[in-house]
């Protein structure tokens, strides 16, 4: 759902409002969020779905009520991407003034009026059809949700990390950037007092980490772009046949592949003509542009698995080029970052991992337990049960570093120059643009 792009003409009409609600949404609110998507829905399924819906939840918060039985909602699902606001709750002009006066009328009853901190407890945990579903007792704590990135977020973001060499030891948790990177990616900074980052979402609340303004960046296609690359070149099934053979993912298959055609030089540099800007599905941040297309540069007539692997490179880097950019948003608004904290399915190709360290020149951290969202969650339900009075100390407990991977500062100047590139094909794409809406 979060993916489906369709109400562009909803979320346009509620960025002209300039409504007050947009400051916390990087000023502009994304096509992803739930007010567009209510808005289409009302405007397009009146009759067989808006009239009729008794409730619209968020994923967290369904799978809670389901659970227990309870329509209360998280303040993470609805600070981060319904409007509400942790300390005003819900703006009724807001709402009145795109159009969706409706849940003002019944008192939010539909998208929530009742709103709990993650990790306090529900009801009276698992109803007996859903332990009969699970296979597990009734009665058992359940927790007030997170979304599954700010799950991973919670999952790595607090863990010890003495005794491996890193800047942000002894520092402030405010020095980590927690990365989860799957479908798309999500960058998790949080701050003691609310930064306003321009094209990047928040000042929220209390939203992951209990205490803390966070703010969220994000690329909406990193997975799924890497996959449409390489399932889209002519070299894929000699790829597909070759890693099949080796019972290896085509992934890894690339990864070796690469460091085969590399020769002496770092395997980065293969890319030196070769360049990739990442926004196949638009921007989320920091440009909030969702019109913005992909971009390749430096295609040859040669279609063989060395052009694949060579391809495939650029567009992780394109990934780790875009995580940068986002850095730079963060630390021009006032973030103050020293090290990546990495998790997700991306997390686990240690390509991506080295490119996000080089290309950021910051060090990587893995956490012990691959599957942090997972983590993050287990964190919740500890809190819910009682095993841990808050969710900061079951947070330390719980995270445990696995891996830290640091960046090959030797080879800066040549990320430096790749970056340039980069920044340089958004500013063409734009121009073109421009060209062609012109006279």
């Amino acid at each position: 759902m979060w993916l489906d792009h369709r109400a562009v003409s909803q979320v346009h009409r509620i960025n002209e409002t300039k409504h007050g609600v947009l400051q916390c949404v990087g000023g502009v609110m994304s096509v992803e969020m739930q007010a567009p998507k209510l808005l289409w829905l009302k405007e397009n399924l009146r009759e067989t779905c808006w009239d009729k819906a008794g409730h619209f939840f968020d994923l967290p918060d369904f799978l809670s009520w389901k659970a227990t039985g309870v329509t209360a909602r998280s303040l993470c699902s609805l600070v981060c991407k319904w409007t509400y606001s942790a300390e005003k709750g819900w703006d009724d002009s807001f709402w009145k003034l795109i159009g969706l006066e409706d849940f003002v009328a019944d008192n939010y009853s539909k998208i929530g009026n009742q709103v709990l901190p993650p990790g306090a407890s529900l009801g009276n945990g698992l109803t007996p059809e859903a332990a009969r579903d699970l296979g597990l007792p009734a009665g058992i704590a359940v927790a007030a949700s997170l979304i599954d990135a700010h799950a991973g977020g919670l999952g790595v973001i607090g863990a010890d990390v003495r005794g491996h060499g890193l800047a942000c030891e002894g520092q402030p948790v405010t020095s980590r950037l927690a990365v989860i990177c799957g479908t798309s990616s999500c960058h998790m900074g949080i701050s003691k007092d609310p930064i306003f980052v321009p094209g990047v979402w928040g000042p929220y609340f209390s939203a992951m980490v209990p205490g803390f303004w966070l703010n969220e960046g994000g690329q909406s296609v990193t997975g799924k772009l890497i996959d449409h690359v390489v399932q889209g070149h002519a070299a894929f099934p000699e790829l597909q046949a070759k890693a099949t053979a080796r019972c290896q993912s085509v992934y890894a298959y690339l990864n070796s592949h690469l460091d085969l055609i590399k020769k002496a030089r770092p395997v980065g540099f293969l890319t030196v003509d070769l360049h990739v800007w990442p926004d196949f599905h638009g921007n989320r941040s920091p440009l909030a542009d969702l019109t913005l297309k992909g971009m390749v540069t430096g295609l040859k007539l040669s279609q063989d698995l060395d052009d694949l692997a060579i391809l495939y490179l650029a567009t992780v880097q394109a990934i780790a080029f875009g995580t940068r950019l986002i850095i730079e948003a963060l630390e021009a608004a006032g973030h103050s970052l020293s090290t990546l904290f990495l998790c997700g399915g991306l997390s686990k190709n240690p390509l991506f991992v080295q490119m996000h360290a080089d290309i950021t020149g910051m060090p990587v951290v893995l956490s012990q337990e691959v599957e942090s969202v997972l983590v993050g969650a287990a964190i919740l339900g500890a809190c819910a049960s009682g095993d841990f009075a808050s969710v900061q100390e079951a947070m330390s407990r719980m995270s445990k570093v696995g891996k830290v991977v640091f960046p090959r500062l030797e080879d800066k100047r040549y990320y430096d120059k790749k970056y340039q590139v980069f920044l340089k094909l958004v500013e063409h794409q734009k121009e073109y643009a421009a060209i062609m809406k012109g006279d």
